[in-house]
C-alpha cells in the first residue's frame, strides 16, 4: 500500500517546501497553541450556546454574537499568519499587538451593541465609535492581505474605499458618497457590509461543517475513505489516478480549499500515479482536477456553498441536492478520460498486495460510514442543517474512542483544536473583508446600476451575458479565494443573468463553478502548479493538461443554467432522461479528447483525428439542453449526437480488435 511522502521537518518561523502536507498546529510555540486553544474553545462555545437557543446568561442579540465571533478569529488571524502570509511558526511580538488590539477594538463592538443597535450608529455613530471602527477596518484589511494575499487586498481596499469616491467616478460606476468616516461607520455598524451576509452564513452553518470536517481528518475518516477507494477501484487500469478522483473529490468536499487538498492527498495520489506510468504532468494534472471538483461537490462543498444559502434565503440541502448532478458530471468526465489515458498507454492499476482488502477496510471503518449517515438524515429528513453537524462530530468523537488505531491523544486533541482554529481563522479574515465589497455596493447603490448596464450590453441576449458572465467570474476567480469570488459575483452579476429569465439557483451554481476554472486554467492555475510542485513536473504543462482533463468544467454550466432539469429542478422523468444523455454525452466528449474509447480502442492517425472531432461534437449534441432557437426537442438532438457518434465507435471498435484478440 502506498504511503505518504514524509515532508521535511518545520523550522518555526520560515516556509516550508512544498513537497507534503506540513500541520501549522505543530509549528506554533507554546503561547500561541494555548491563545488559540482558547480562542477556538471560546468561539465553537458560543456559537454552540447561539445556535442551540441556550438562555443560561440571556439571549445575545445577533449583532452582539457576530460582533464577538468576528472578533475572536479576527484575533487569533494574527496568531495563525505570519506578515508574509505563512501560517504557523514563531509569533512576533507585534503579531501580538495585532491580535490585542483586535481583541480591544472588537470588545467594543460587542460592549456597545444594544447602544448600536437602538441608535443606528451606522449612519450616525459618535465620534469614539468611528475611530473604534476605523482601527478594526485596519486590522481587517490587515487579515485579509495575510490570509487571502495581496491581490485580494488590493481589490477589498478599492471596494471599501469606493463609498468616499464614488460620486466623482464616470457612469454607470457612479453612486452616492459618503464621507470617509461616515464609510467606515457603515462597514463596521451596518448588517450589510463586515457584519453583512457572509460573516451570518459563517456564525450560521458554516462553522458547525469547518469543524466536522476537521474533526473527520483528524479522527482516521479521511484516512478510511482514501483506503475504501484504493481497495475499490486501485486494481483496475489507472487505478491510482482513480483513487485520486475519489479521495481527492471527498477531501476536497470536506475543506473547501483546493490548494490544501491538493497538498494533503497529492502527496499519496501523485507518487503513487507516477509509480504506476503517468507522467508528472498528468499525475499533476488529475490531482489538481480532482481537488478542484471537491469543492463543487455535495454534500459539504466547502465554506461557499453555505453562503450561497444564505444569498438564497433557501436551506442548505437545496443547495447540495442541485449541485449533486453537476458534480457528478464532472467527476464521470474526469473518470472517463483518466479510463482512456490508461487505456491508450496500457497502465496498469495498482499491485493487489499493495491494495487494502476491501473486506478488512470497511470491518474497520464502517463506523464512518455511520457518521455520514446521522449527518445526511438529520440535514434531509430533519431538516436540521444548523446542528447536524454538532451532532455528528459528537458520534464521530465516540467512533474515534472505538477504533485504536485513529484513537486521539491528549496531543492530537490540542492539534486537533489549533488545526479547527486556524481554518475559522483564515476564513474570517476573508469574510469580513469580502464583507466590505459588498457594503460598498449596498453603501453607494451600485449594484443595480451594474445590473442594468450589462443587461444593456448584452441587448437582452441572454447567451451573450451568461458569456460574459463566464469571463468576469474566471478574470475575478484568478485573483480571489473561491468564498470571496462568489460574494462578489453573487452581488454584481447574479441579478443581471437572473434578469434574464434564468433560473435563480442555476446562476448562483453557474458563477460558483466559473469561479472555480480558475484553478486548472493557465496563465494563473494554483492548484494545477501546486500539485506540478509535489509530482516535480512542468507547471504551465500541468495547467493545460489539467484544462483537458477537466474540460467538462467549462461546459456544464452553460448546459444547467440553460436546462434546470441538470440541477434537479423538473419533472423525475426529465431529470431521469436529461441525466442519462448528459452522461452519454460526458463519456463521449472525454474519450474524443483522449483518443480512445473505452471498451472499444483507439482513434490514432489522421482518420482518427477527424473522427475524435466527429465524436466530440456527438457528445455535444448528445449533453446539450433543449434550444428554442434550433427547433429541436431534447431527444432529437440526442438521436443526431448518436448518429454522428457510431462511426468513430465502431472505427474505434475494428482498431482495437488485434488488442482484444491478443489479451484473449
Amino acid at each position: 500500500m502506498t504511503t505518504p511522502l514524509a515532508p521535511p521537518a518545520a523550522v518555526p518561523g520560515e516556509r516550508p517546501p512544498l513537497t507534503g502536507p506540513v500541520d501549522p498546529a505543530e509549528t506554533f510555540g507554546p503561547a500561541a497553541r494555548a491563545a488559540l486553544l482558547a480562542v477556538t474553545a471560546a468561539g465553537v462555545a458560543l456559537v454552540v450556546y447561539q445556535l442551540f437557543n441556550f438562555k443560561t446568561f440571556g439571549v445575545i442579540i445577533e449583532g452582539r454574537y457576530l460582533y464577538a465571533l468576528g472578533t475572536l478569529f479576527l484575533a487569533a488571524a494574527y496568531i495563525v499568519f505570519r506578515v508574509d502570509g505563512f501560517k504557523g511558526g514563531r509569533v512576533p511580538w507585534f503579531d501580538w499587538v495585532g491580535a490585542a488590539l483586535a481583541l480591544a477594538s472588537g470588545g467594543y463592538l460587542v460592549a456597545t451593541a444594544g447602544i448600536n443597535l437602538a441608535e443606528a450608529w451606522e449612519f450616525a455613530a459618535p465620534p469614539a465609535a468611528q475611530w473604534v471602527a476605523l482601527l478594526f477596518i485596519a486590522l481587517v484589511l490587515e487579515a485579509t492581505r495575510r490570509a487571502g494575499g495581496w491581490v485580494l487586498f488590493a481589490i477589498v481596499t478599492m471596494f471599501a474605499a469606493y463609498p468616499t469616491f464614488a460620486g466623482h467616478v464616470p457612469d454607470p460606476f457612479s453612486g452616492f458618497q459618503s464621507l470617509p468616516m461616515e464609510a467606515v461607520a457603515y462597514h463596521v455598524f451596518s448588517s450589510e457590509s463586515a457584519f453583512g451576509i457572509p460573516m451570518k452564513a459563517f456564525g450560521g452553518l458554516v462553522i458547525g461543517f469547518i469543524v466536522f470536517g476537521a474533526v473527520l481528518q483528524r479522527t482516521g475518516g479521511g484516512q478510511f475513505f482514501n483506503d475504501f477507494a484504493m481497495a475499490l477501484v486501485g486494481q483496475y487500469r489507472g487505478g491510482a489516478a482513480k483513487v485520486s478522483i475519489f479521495a481527492s473529490g471527498f477531501m476536497g468536499s470536506m475543506s473547501g480549499s483546493v490548494i490544501s487538498n491538493v497538498l494533503t492527498t497529492g502527496a499519496v495520489s501523485i507518487p503513487a500515479m507516477k509509480k504506476t506510468g503517468f507522467s508528472a504532468n498528468t499525475a499533476a494534472a488529475t490531482e489538481a482536477c480532482a481537488s478542484t471538483g471537491g469543492v463543487l461537490m455535495p454534500p459539504i462543498m466547502g465554506a461557499t456553498a453555505f453562503v450561497m444559502a444564505s444569498f438564497l434565503s433557501r436551506p442548505y440541502v437545496d443547495i447540495a441536492v442541485a449541485a449533486a448532478i453537476p458534480s457528478l458530471l464532472f467527476y464521470f468526465g474526469l473518470f472517463a478520460q483518466i479510463d482512456a489515458y490508461a487505456a491508450r498507454r496500457g497502465l496498469s492499476g495498482i499491485p493487489r498486495p499493495d491494495l487494502p482488502r476491501l473486506a478488512a477496510t470497511m470491518k474497520e471503518g464502517w463506523l464512518y460510514i455511520s457518521v455520514f449517515a446521522l449527518l445526511i438524515f438529520m440535514m434531509i429528513g430533519l431538516r436540521m442543517e444548523t446542528a447536524a453537524p454538532f451532532y455528528a462530530t459528537l458520534l464521530l468523537l465516540a467512533v474515534n474512542q472505538v477504533l485504536p488505531r485513529h484513537r486521539l491523544t491528549l496531543k492530537g486533541a490540542a492539534n486537533l483544536v489549533v488545526g479547527v482554529g486556524t481554518a475559522l481563522a483564515e476564513l474570517v479574515a476573508v469574510l469580513l473583508g469580502v464583507g466590505l465589497i459588498v457594503g460598498a455596493f449596498s453603501a453607494t447603490g451600485l449594484a443595480g446600476t451594474l445590473v442594468n448596464e450589462l443587461v444593456f450590453i448584452a441587448g437582452d441576449n441572454v447567451f451573450v451575458l451568461l458569456l460574459m458572465g463566464a469571463l468576469t467570474a474566471f478574470v475575478f476567480g484568478m485573483g480571489m479565494t473561491v468564498t470571496a469570488c462568489y460574494i462578489f459575483l453573487a452581488v454584481v452579476l447574479a441579478p443581471a443573468l437572473e434578469q434574464g429569465g434564468l433560473n435563480v439557483l442555476a446562476v448562483h451554481l453557474f458563477i460558483l463553478y466559473w469561479g472555480m476554472v480558475s484553478y486548472i486554467t493557465p496563465p494563473v492555475a494554483l492548484g494545477a502548479f501546486t500539485a506540478a510542485t509535489l509530482a516535480r513536473g512542468n507547471a504551465m504543462k500541468a495547467g493545460f493538461e489539467a484544462m483537458r482533463l477537466g474540460s467538462v468544467i467549462y461546459i456544464i454550466p452553460f448546459f444547467f443554467v440553460l436546462n434546470p432539469a441538470l440541477i434537479g429542478e423538473g419533472s423525475t422523468v426529465d431529470v431521469a432522461v436529461t441525466l442519462v444523455t448528459a452522461l452519454i454525452g460526458v463519456g463521449f466528449i472525454s474519450m474524443a479528447l483522449q483518443g480512445y474509447v473505452s471498451f472499444a480502442g483507439p482513434l490514432k492517425g489522421a482518420s482518427g483525428a477527424a473522427l475524435r472531432v466527429l465524436l466530440f461534437v456527438g457528445g455535444l449534441f448528445f449533453a446539450v439542453p433543449e434550444v428554442a432557437a434550433l427547433g429541436l426537442s431534447h431527444l432529437e438532438l440526442s438521436a443526431i449526437g448518436l448518429c454522428l457518434s457510431i462511426l468513430p465507435i465502431l472505427h474505434a471498435r475494428q482498431a482495437g480488435a488485434p488488442l482484444r484478440r491478443a489479451l484473449a
